[in-house]
């Protein structure tokens, strides 16, 4: 993507379900599972750069042995970093008296990372700072194993204010007002509530010391997250350890964000992304399956499994966003769905270019667009087969040459360059906007000059300030007659409150489109903006989920829309002529079938939190306030 848009964030999790002297005989080491989790982790770098976090848990240890190891970082090149502190752990450990890398019991009496349970966390701040506090794995820590928690997830609540109350109500002190904290909290307190039942019911039967055992073998996960999440609106994938060694996962029950599992007899693994369990355990796509929308998979401290339902499952909404751009195109799904993409622009390109494809030169921005690219290029030679066979085999009329359709190939070349090793660290605008035009390069001497047409392959058009500040000044120095831009995303209008860093209203090309098209048809000073206002904050609370700035956008096609983000983007002096096309929601929904979460380009939000906050962003924006708007 042209324009980055950060995403939070990517899990890992691995529970081995046997003792860990079974995997030192096995595979001759004790870093099986680190090995694992570091290969699940960098094929899932995409997800996160910010900051990097790894948990474990031994399971059976003697009191007074460390159980619980953590390590989180944001320095440069963080996986690398955590593992490699990991990894001082095992040489640091050869020095200790009675080292013996192939016995376990040793391994865990005396050093750390040797457990059974690990967790490990990539992170893209949204909002905030980006501090090592920010970080993941949290952990609430309790002198009882069994009230011990350690959490990490993919995720951002719509009803923080709601939480923290539900919190102040329940008779806790918050340290702090996030989703991360009151999340963790929450079920933090009916944790305890569960040890405290099951406390209460054996306490005249058994001592202490037993009672602590039937907790750990009695504690009802189940029961524990279905009072915990019945609160919670938005988009998540969550991941708890608890001390005893049982853990959980719990995915929304809209399915928005992304969890995948694989089970086998020797491991227990979910992950963001497939493509990360495909590399580390070289298993069969087929064998890897997602986490049930408003499920929880639970695996319990002797390592068994269920996967049970916490929540009612709602009507399935998963990101369309994954498909398009954060997850990685090596999964052969995605690969498909993006080439369905850029396949499907086909008839708007054709249009765009009137039909020439002799003086059409077809390119892409680096890298994430590459796969739609191939897809469009391949829609191309199919419109170009079809073509060729009306005039051939059906013989219908034509002015085209027949040896020169028959030999004629669409011209491929590789235009934008982005020069990864400069980077915009300069304050002033003038100055940083010159830096930005450096960022990319261009390829000269292919364009036949005032004749040819460029198509550009973007993923998303978000912002529109690298087109108008970078990109078409360099594509408008090779001096070809037109350039057109192409998304394979639809326009971005909406706020994404589920874990995209997209939440400032007035940043979207397409919502400064939309004013200036109002301004256009009620002239300066209309009303529009301010009904649509006051609707918003008199339904605040918005009990019917309503999101009153569709009908603004309602008054305006797509294709006029499209039109003022040309003239938005077009920068001055710009000799080309300029189009942008932008893929269309309807067929969106034909490439990704399975991924109709749509509430950036439709304004549908699957949650009522959604609605609330769609409207609040409008809100911040006409008072002028630049906060989030949850």
């Amino acid at each position: 993507m042209s324009e980055q848009i950060k995403h939070e964030c990517g899990i890992a999790k691995i529970r081995l379900r046997k003792p860990l002297q079974y995997y030192i005989d096995k595979y001759g080491s004790a870093t099986y599972a680190i090995s694992k989790l570091y290969i699940m982790m960098q094929k899932q770098a995409n997800r996160g750069q910010d900051g990097v976090g790894v948990a474990n848990i031994k399971i059976g240890v003697d009191p007074g042995t460390r159980y619980i190891s953590r390590y989180r970082t944001i320095s440069q090149q963080p996986i690398t970093n955590i593992f490699g502190k990991i990894s001082k752990k095992f040489e640091k450990a050869q020095k200790k008296e009675g080292y013996n890398p192939k016995d376990a019991k040793w391994l865990k009496d005396n050093m750390g990372f040797t457990g059974e349970v690990w967790l490990g966390h990539l992170r893209y701040g949204t909002h905030g700072k980006n501090s090592i506090e920010n970080c993941h794995p949290f952990l609430r820590q309790n002198n009882w194993r069994s009230r011990n928690l350690v959490m990490a997830g993919n995720f951002n609540m719509t009803n923080v204010d709601e939480l923290f109350d539900l919190l102040l109500k329940l008779g806790q002190h918050p340290k702090e007002k996030t989703d991360t904290v009151t999340v963790m909290e929450k079920i933090g307190h009916f944790m305890d509530e569960e040890n405290q039942r099951i406390f209460e019911k054996y306490k005249k039967k058994k001592n202490n010391t037993e009672i602590t055992e039937i907790i750990e073998s009695e504690m009802n996960i189940q029961r524990v997250l279905k009072r915990s999440f019945k609160d919670f609106d938005g988009g998540y994938a969550m991941v708890g350890m608890l001390g005893h060694g049982a853990s959980f996962v719990v995915r929304d029950p809209n399915g928005i964000r992304p969890a995948f599992k694989y089970i086998d007899d020797e491991v227990i693994v979910v992950a963001s992304e497939k493509q990360a369990i495909k590399a580390a355990f070289n298993v069969n796509y087929s064998d890897i399956s997602e986490v049930e929308p408003g499920h929880a998979l639970i695996v319990h401290k002797d390592g068994e499994w269920d996967e049970v339902p916490i929540m009612k499952k709602r009507e399935l909404k998963a990101c369309s966003f994954e498909r398009i751009y954060f997850s990685k195109g090596t999964d052969p799904d995605i690969y498909r769905e993006r080439k369905e993409l850029g396949k499907l622009l086909i008839p708007q390109i054709l249009k765009a270019v009137n039909f020439d494809l002799k003086n059409t030169v077809f390119s892409y921005i680096p890298n994430t667009a590459e796969i739609s690219f191939l897809g469009m290029m391949q829609g191309v030679d199919e419109y170009l087969l079809r073509k060729r066979k009306d005039i051939i085999i059906d013989g219908k009329p034509h002015i085209d040459d027949v040896e020169e359709l028959l030999s004629f190939q669409p011209r491929v070349e590789k235009l934008v360059i982005k020069d990864a090793k400069l980077r915009t660290f300069i304050a002033s605008d003038e100055s940083r906007d010159q830096l930005v035009a450096s960022v990319y390069d261009t390829t000269y001497e292919v364009i036949k000059k005032k004749v040819d047409t460029i198509v550009v392959v973007d993923d998303s058009i978000v912002r529109g300030t690298t087109l108008e500040k970078s990109i078409l000044k360099m594509l408008d120095l090779l001096e070809p007659k037109k350039i057109v831009i192409v998304s394979s995303a639809p326009q971005i209008r909406y706020p994404d409150c589920y874990g995209i860093d997209m939440s400032k209203m007035k940043e979207f090309v397409a919502f400064r489109a939309m004013l200036l098209l109002l301004e256009e048809k009620y002239g300066k000073g209309h009303k529009e903006l301010e009904k649509a206002y006051e609707m918003a904050a008199t339904n605040i609370d918005n009990k019917d989920q309503t999101n009153y700035i569709k009908a603004l956008y309602d008054q305006f096609t797509d294709d006029e829309i499209s039109a003022k983000i040309t003239e938005i983007v077009r920068p001055k002096g710009m000799k080309a002529e300029l189009e942008v096309v932008y893929q269309t929601v309807e067929n969106l929904h034909k490439a990704c079938p399975d991924n109709s979460g749509d509430w950036y380009f439709t304004g549908n939000y699957p949650t009522p939190g959604g609605h609330r906050v769609v409207n609040k962003a409008f809100m911040n924006f006409y008072e002028g306030k630049e906060g989030r708007a949850y």
